[in-house]
Parts: C-alpha cells; structure tokens; sequence
C-alpha cells in the first residue's frame, strides 16, 4: 500500500502538494498550550515529510502560485500604503522604517556570529520575523547571483531548515515579549490604559451610541400617543432629538398609509412609526410614552447585510463620529470594521482609512446610498476582474525582470518584488478609480492563502530530502539565535515606541505586531488588553512591514553575498 502511494504520488506530484495542503490545514489550527503551528508552517512540515518520498516538482509551480500571492498582499495593502506615505501617519511610517531596520540588521548580525551560510541565514531571517513570503524573494536573488546550478540549490534548500527551526518562536515568542514582557518593560498596566484610550476616543458615553447599533439592533413599531416629545417634529428633529443614542425612523402608519420616513415628514398624534435602533434603547422607550405594538407590514422591511469597501478621498480620515450625521448614513448600522483582514474597535473617534471594509446592516436602499458616497458593496455576487489580474502579474514581473549589475552582482527586484510593486500601485489606483480591477475580498483572500501555501508545500517537498541532516547539523544553535533575532527588535520597538514617538500604550504593542506583521501577537495582546483597541495601531505599520519585510529577503541575500 505505502510503494502504491509513494509511487502514485511521485507519478503525480500535484497531488503530493494538495495531500501537504490537506495535512497542514488540519495541523496548524490545533492549539497545544493556547499556541498552534499556524498553517503555514504547519504545510511546510508536512511538506518536508513528503518531499522525504524524493518527488520532483517543476520550480514553475511554486513561481505561479507566489507571484499569485505577493500580488494579492500588494493589492490589499496598497490604499493604506499610499496614503500613509502621501500625508497620514507620517508618525507611524518613520516608527516601522527603524523598527524594520533592526529587523533587518538584528538577524545579519547573528547569522555572522553563528557563522550561518547564505542559506540558513536567510531562513534565520525569513522565520525569526516570521515572514514567509520573503523565502520566495530571497530564492528569486540567490539564483541570480551567478553561482553553480549545484551551488544554488544547496542554498536554497537550506532557507525552509532555517525558517521552520526560527518561526515557531518566531510566532510564540512575539507574542509573549509583546503581550507580556513589553507592558511590563515600561511599566504599564495594558488593560487600565485601553480603557482609559476607549474613553478618550468616546466609549461609553452617548457619542458611542450615536455611531450604531453594532449587533444587537432591531426594529419595533410604536403609537405615538398623545404627549409623546415627537408629535409635532419632523423626522429629522426627533432623531436628532434622541438623549440616550441613535434610533432611526423607518417607516410611518398613518391610518391606512405607510409612508417612508423622509427627514421633513411630520410625526403626528396616531402615528405608528417603525424604528431601528440597539435593543436596550428600544426597551428604554417601552418606559416611556410610546407604545409597541406588533404592525407586521409596518416592520416588513427587507434588510441586508452588505461589507463597503471605502475608496472615496474625501471620508479618508475622518471619524466615526462625523458619519452619524451624515445623510447616507440613515437607514443603516454599523457592524464591524476590517483592516488588513483584522477587526478594529468601533468608537466615535476611531478615524476611517481608505481600504477599510465596513460592515453595514440596513436596507438595500440605504446601504446602497451609503455606498455611494464612500466607496462601493462588496456583494459575493461579483467576479474577480481576470484581465485585470492577468496583466497586473504580468507588467510586474516585466519591471522585477530588468535588473541592474552591481560589482558583478545582479540586482533587481525579481518577478515577485515587481508582482508586490504592481499589487501595492493597482490597488491603490482601484480606491481611486473603482470602475476597473474587480477582486471580492473572498476571492483575495484565497489567492494570498492558496498562494503562498502552496509555495511553501512546493519548497518543502523539494527540500525535503536534505532537510532532516540539515536539521541535525544547526538546529539547537540555529534555534538560540532566532530567539535572540526574534526578541532583540521586537524589545527595541517597544522602547522607540514608547519614549521617542511617544505612542499611547494602548497602541504601541498593535503598531509593534503590524510592523512585524504577526496577527497571532496581535490577538494575544488584545487578549491580556480585554480589548480591540491596539488593533488601532496596526494597519499602517502593517502596510508597511508587509512590503519592506518580504523585500527584505532580497537584501539580506545581498549582504551576506558579499
């Protein structure tokens, strides 16, 4: 049965990569201690054990599916990126460039110490800062480098033994210096200083309740009975009237009539109006004039849920606080805000990003209108843009091919650094122009997870054979220094952070996981927070280590060339 398989599976070697996808997925989300191998590095693994069967896989695979996924995190990252670097967070741009640097500069100097070669130092690199895509770039830069076929390979074998030795502390290890070691570094109290940041940005108090009603919304229908505040006042009026937060009138019973509740329709004595609103100030209302009372064709309005890419310039940078008042935004709730596929709390003073995903709850109608004015309704109904897609790849990879010789070094930024390049321009372009370039936020999100796994499980496969004696030859020494790597730029940033850019403390410790990009650190330290409130510092540094990182892999191969 095992020499059917094995045979099988070196006949057809696509299928040993979907049987790596299979067996990794189902690993990395199992949690041991509170930690898991993560997906990626769990599909590496058992790469590596397959890849011990001697399969060859052609190199084109793996160059596809990466190309496929540096273009997808430039596409993601692209409107924040541009609009950090044109005129905001000019703060947090200049804390992750010195951050980057250590990160950068911190592994080198302990692959020089360890006396590492060129491969295992760039897996030291990729796994200690727990950047897999820079493995791609990295491998791209070493087969340029003019050495013998035999040579080449050697060391590119060696990046994934260096990668899976480093990544797992890589992983656990950010977590706890920043979630736990870095509080107490300078001395703060995380959870005190998230709510006291809460407060500061309007939680708790009535300017929360006039940005939405998050989940807990619903729509009821009350009489207007004599003496009721509202009779008498316009639409408008009432709602703006509203003491304790924001309820929205839908829709008007008079008599036989059911009328939408434009703002300058006048409520009068009889009416029953229809109004959405969260469900503890509707239970309020029950204490006071209005009655409830069960209207089924009053309150049957259709309501979707729709998530509203924001593309328009002008509600760049403005706060939740100032949407509430706006026309488009009557008819509709807030539900969740995404940012680099990471939620971040809803608070009135929490500034909205071109790029961010809004979660709005409301009528067809009103959420269309929203939409409208910020950007556009990413419904599943649409397709991914191909053409779009297709050529984007293509024109990247053309400017990555063109290089430049340095000292009898080729340098460029290869097909992958030129596909990030096209992703990063065309995904801001598609927030000022959204008429063209069409990729859904499912359909992204696949490109980036079926794309970089299925390079890793390619490069596992094919290292797979060296990878155990490799192992043997520098793991406990190889496993120390990425401690050290890990740990020394992630203590930095917390101490730059702190006492020269002066970063509220419920920010810093997300402004430091985003420069690293470590969304598991993120999650821990939301978790010792009792809040999403350092979620607010990481998009931007996001942004940014997500580019300069993976680039990184090309330069740290530089360096150690020479």
């Amino acid at each position: 049965m095992f020499e059917w398989l094995a045979g099988t599976l070196r006949a057809y070697p696509e299928l040993a990569i979907f049987a790596a996808l299979a067996v990794g997925f189902w690993i990395g989300p199992k949690k041991i201690g509170g930690f898991s191998l993560g997906n990626v590095t769990a599909t590496l693994l058992a790469a590596v054990v397959i890849g011990q069967l001697t399969i060859a896989i052609s190199p084109n695979v793996k160059s596809v599916f990466f190309l496929l996924f540096l273009f997808a995190v430039g596409y993601g990252v692209g409107p924040q990126f541009f609009q950090g670097l044109a005129k905001e967070g000019p703060r947090q741009i200049a804390f992750a460039v010195i951050v980057l640097a250590f990160c950068l500069v911190v592994p080198l100097i302990c692959a020089k110490f360890a006396g590492l070669d060129l491969g295992y130092a760039t897996g030291l690199y990729a796994g200690s800062q727990t950047i897999s895509a820079s493995i791609g770039v990295a491998t791209d830069q070493i087969m340029r480098l003019g050495l013998s076929p035999d040579q080449a390979k050697t060391f590119v074998d060696k990046i994934p033994i260096g990668y899976a030795v480093t990544y797992i502390f890589g992983t656990i290890g950010s977590a706890i210096v920043l979630a736990k070691l870095g509080p107490w570094l300078i001395g703060v109290d995380l959870p005190k200083a998230c709510a006291e940041y809460e407060k500061q940005m309007g939680a708790g108090g009535s300017a929360e309740s006039t940005l939405s009603a998050r989940r807990n919304w619903e729509m009821r229908a009350y009489v207007l009975e004599a003496g009721t505040p509202a009779i008498g006042k316009t639409v408008e009026e009432a709602e703006a009237n509203a003491k304790n937060g924001r309820f929205l009138i839908e829709r008007v019973r008079r008599g036989h009539m059911i009328l939408e509740a434009t703002p300058d329709l006048v409520l009068a004595a009889a009416d029953v109006v229809a109004i959405a609103a969260r469900r503890d100030l509707l239970v309020e209302l029950l204490s006071g004039h209005a009655k409830e009372v069960d209207d089924r064709e009053l309150l049957d309005v259709p309501v979707e849920v729709a998530d509203v890419f924001i593309t328009n310039k002008a509600y760049a940078g403005r706060k939740l606080a100032e949407f509430a008042h706006s026309p488009f935004a009557h008819s509709v709730f807030l539900r969740r805000i995404m940012r680099h596929m990471v939620e971040i709390p809803i608070l009135p003073e929490t500034v909205i990003q071109r790029g961010d995903i809004l979660t709005l709850v409301g009528t067809k109608a009103g959420i269309d209108l929203a939409a409208q004015h910020l950007g556009y309704a990413d419904r599943a109904v649409e397709a991914t843009d191909i053409a779009f897609l297709g050529a984007g790849v293509l024109l990247g990879g053309l400017v990555g091919a063109l290089s430049y010789n340095a000292g009898g070094i080729p340098i460029s930024l290869s097909t992958s650094g030129g596909a990030l390049l096209a992703g990063l321009i065309l995904g801001w372009l598609r927030t000022i122009h959204p008429t063209f370039g069409r990729i859904p936020g499912p359909a992204l999100a696949l490109m980036n997870t079926l794309g970089l796994n299925v390079f890793i499980a390619v490069v596992g496969i094919s290292s797979g054979p060296g990878f155990v004696s490799g192992l043997k030859e520098v793991g406990v020494s190889l496993f120390l220094w990425g401690i050290v790597a890990t740990t020394l730029p992630l203590i930095i940033a917390v101490y730059v952070g702190h006492y020269v850019f002066k970063f509220h403390p419920a920010i810093l410790f997300g402004a430091c996981a985003g420069v690293r990009t470590t969304t598991a650190a993120l999650g821990m330290i939301q978790e010792a927070a009792k809040s999403k409130v350092p979620a607010l510092g990481y998009g931007m540094p996001y942004a940014i280590g997500n580019t300069l990182l993976t680039i990184f892999g090309m330069v740290i191969v530089l360096l150690m060339a020479h």
